[in-house]
């Protein structure tokens, strides 16, 4: 079932991103366009042409990933003792890096770094690093194999770490963790992700039973940011990507029982 809706996800998503859709809407213009449908064509352009200049302008991106990323305070203050340390997946390439045969790192580095330092500031607390491959394709490479060389050479003992390497998403890093670390009721687990991705991430382990502590990083907002007009096609259409996703994301996970709440603060026992 979980395959099932791994690729069903995956294929949904590329045909109803928003850069996709804009090139549906550009071609159904064009289309019509050569039907002598002059008027629908007019309108499918007019339509197309619009949006494109909106997200050109104005930081539609940063507005939908906002309250996402300040759902969990950034630094918050951390407890005198971890029982054990949750790093996501998402840092690493795992075709890119095999292909060139060293680690390349995607736009969330932050993770990675931020689970060193914890780690070095909680020398006996466990460590977990879960990550496999989100492609819907070529499943050879596994991020949590590559991790592991990235870890090490950033000063981690990797015997201290306990890498899972067969998620693809983010309800399989909790569910096939969770066998693996075994947390008890009462221990305090912090968990490392992006700010905008945390809110799903902790929905979807305090669902599994799972309570943890959010330390988000590899922020894409500022405040100061929200009301700026930068006109840059490019980086607005990904920001939108990313953020659409992620309440894409929220919603699905929420309807499919994966997550307790459709933008899930602490988790309820914590309250």
């Amino acid at each position: 079932m979980e395959t099932l809706f791994f690729y069903a996800s995956k294929i949904l998503w590329a045909l109803l991103a928003p850069d996709a859709f804009l090139v549906y809407l550009l071609a159904a213009g064009v289309l019509c366009l050569y039907m002598h449908k002059l008027r629908v064509a007019k309108l499918l352009l007019l339509a197309s042409l619009t949006l494109f200049v909106i997200i050109a302008v104005l930081p539609v991106g940063l507005w939908l990933l906002y309250p996402l990323e300040k759902r969990f305070p950034a630094n918050p203050p951390l407890p005198a003792k971890v029982d054990g340390i949750v790093l996501l997946g998402g840092t690493i390439r795992p075709a890119v890096s095999a292909a060139w045969e060293q680690n390349e790192l995607g736009s969330s580095a932050e993770r990675e770094i931020a689970f060193v330092e914890l780690a070095r500031e909680y020398p006996q607390a466990k460590l977990l690093m879960t990550g496999g491959n989100g492609a819907l394709l070529d499943q050879q490479y596994r991020e949590a194999d590559f991790s592991l060389s990235l870890l090490q050479t950033l000063g981690v003992d990797p015997h201290r770490v306990v890498f899972e390497r067969n998620a693809r998403n983010t309800y399989e890093n909790a569910v096939n963790s969770q066998p693996l670390m075994q947390p008890r009721a009462g221990e305090t687990w912090l968990l490392v992700t992006s700010a905008y991705h945390m809110p799903r991430s902790v929905g979807i382990f305090c669902k599994q039973g799972w309570p943890v502590l959010p330390w988000p990083v590899d922020h894409y907002t500022a405040p100061k940011d929200l009301t700026r007009l930068d006109p840059n096609l490019g980086n607005n259409l990904s920001l939108l990507r990313v953020a659409l996703r992620e309440w894409t994301g929220l919603a699905v996970y929420y309807l499919t029982d994966k997550t307790f709440s459709l933008l899930p603060d602490v988790c309820p026992m914590e309250k």
